[in-house]
């Protein structure tokens, strides 16, 4: 009998070693082979690496994020539970201050739950889950520096390696997933597209990070405490306790322009202390640093809408934060990470991956999320001073108002709570504020009172302070 002849599958290249890139190839696998290539020399464990700055300051990956996790890669949330993470009840293990300046209760009642560890960690789960699969290659050292083809179809990607080596990779797809970095917009213009639309909003936030030793009787169930800064105030302050891994303490503070906090190691419990609430500065005024302080101010929201464009070759997709980058303070770049690279697994398997008009659709799918995450981060961003030149428009204004409301009834009633978080959680749009959940509660009651302090209770107190 002659030898069965097994088509060859084709290969997908992605730009970026990261979470979006990582969530990209493991939904590419059902459809081609794929490499990955990484500017960076990647880390063996749970370890910083020069292209994630931002993984030094705290992360949560909302539940929208755990659901979409696991569904692409069925188990990864338990491995990150197994290796020190946790999965946190939102808001039964939160204590939280919206930025209308209202705590929360920590009502038990709602379904959500966040996965909250360090963002090294996360990543080096990530990268074991992803990188083990056969069907991935990794070329790591390797720059990437040109698209190959015409403004009509993409057909590979001109890197450089290790050595100065210069090569094309041919592709049937290259993902763009390199992040707020991105050179995608010139090189579409290189290939004679016109240049992509873009929009900043800029609150002028610098986010400083230390980590500490978790008072001993803290435990491993202290929960998240945060204070969230207030966009009617400027500057806006806030910051955030994430209990992580290893018996430590993840602590972000930020602030806005002119309110800034620094590196100098000696003013970061007083920053704290002088928030609204000084309840942060409390935990940790006589709490053990096991770091000094980083500071980043790469915070802006910077969108690109490339779903948008007139004309969109064949060949070609953009990811992650290379489309929209967000104010890390609302925790959303991961959930839209996992999302964006479901909606691309999700429009292959009705699509060819080499068939006309299939790249539109994954740049058009991918931008859903992209949209939910990005309103709600600029519909409090645009209010602070010198976020923007263009002023709020009506819609922003109303919605914005709406929100507070929303907020100061989800505060003190349950059921206006779980539809808030479902938002917020990106698990369901924004229509879900407009559900009798919120609006019977937030027109007529019962409501009860708003909490005059953080709702810490007193065994959670003893444990934390001296």
């Amino acid at each position: 009998m002659p030898d069965r002849v097994t088509p060859r599958r084709p290969t997908a290249v992605v730009i970026g070693a990261s979470a979006a890139g990582l969530f990209a190839a493991a939904a590419l696998t059902e459809f081609a082979d794929v490499v990955v290539v990484e500017r960076d020399h990647l880390p063996d464990g749970p370890e910083p690496r020069r292209g994630v700055p931002q993984a030094r300051h705290a992360h949560l990956v909302w539940s929208g994020g755990v659901r979409a996790f696991d569904e692409l890669l069925p188990g990864l949330t338990d491995a990150v539970v197994a290796r020190g993470g946790r999965m946190a009840r939102i808001m039964g293990d939160m204590v939280s201050r919206a930025p209308n300046e209202v705590w929360f209760r920590r009502f038990l009642s709602t379904h959500h739950r966040n996965a909250v560890c360090s963002r090294d960690l996360l990543d080096a789960v990530l990268r074991d889950r992803v990188l083990g699969d056969p069907r991935i290659t990794l070329r790591q050292g390797t720059t990437a520096l040109s698209l190959r083809g015409d403004a009509t179809r993409v057909t590979g990607l001109r890197v450089r390696g290790a050595d100065g080596t210069e090569e094309t990779l041919d592709a049937a797809l290259v993902v763009d997933a390199s992040g707020r970095g991105s050179r995608a917009a010139t090189w579409l213009t290189d290939l004679g597209l016109p240049r992509v639309a873009e929009r900043d909003v800029n609150a002028g936030v610098t986010y400083a990070t230390r980590i500490y030793r978790a008072p001993e009787r803290a435990g491993d169930s202290f929960p998240l405490v945060n204070v969230q800064a207030n966009p009617a105030k400027a500057p806006g302050r806030g910051g955030i306790v994430l209990p992580v891994e290893d018996g430590r303490w993840l602590v972000t503070l930020g602030g806005t322009r002119g309110g800034e906090p620094t590196a100098d190691p000696d003013a970061f419990a007083r920053y704290a202390l002088g928030l609204d609430d000084p309840v942060i500065g409390e935990l940790i005024e006589h709490a053990e640093p096991l770091t000094e302080v980083f500071t980043t101010r790469s915070t802006a929201n910077h969108r690109r809408y490339y779903e948008k464009m007139k004309r969109w070759p064949d060949g070609f997709t953009v990811l992650g934060d290379a489309v929209a980058a967000y104010n890390p303070v609302y925790g959303h770049g991961l959930t839209v990470a996992a999302q964006g690279a479901l909606a691309v697994r999700d429009t292959l398997r009705s699509a060819g991956l080499t068939a006309p008009g299939t790249a539109r659709r994954l740049q058009r799918a991918a931008s859903r999320p992209v949209a939910a995450a990005w309103d709600l981060a600029v519909g409090q961003d645009v209010f602070y001073p010198g976020a923007t030149d263009t002023p709020p428009t009506a819609a922003e204004r109303f919605l914005a108002r709406f929100v507070d409301r929303a907020v100061a009834t989800a505060a003190r009633n349950p059921r206006a709570m779980s539809a808030l978080l479902d938002v917020m959680s990106m698990e369901k749009p924004a229509t879900r504020l407009f559900s009798p959940d919120m609006l019977i509660p937030m027109l007529f009651g019962p409501k009860k009172p708003h909490l005059d302090r953080a709702p810490l209770t007193e065994a959670e107190r003893k444990a934390a302070l001296p």
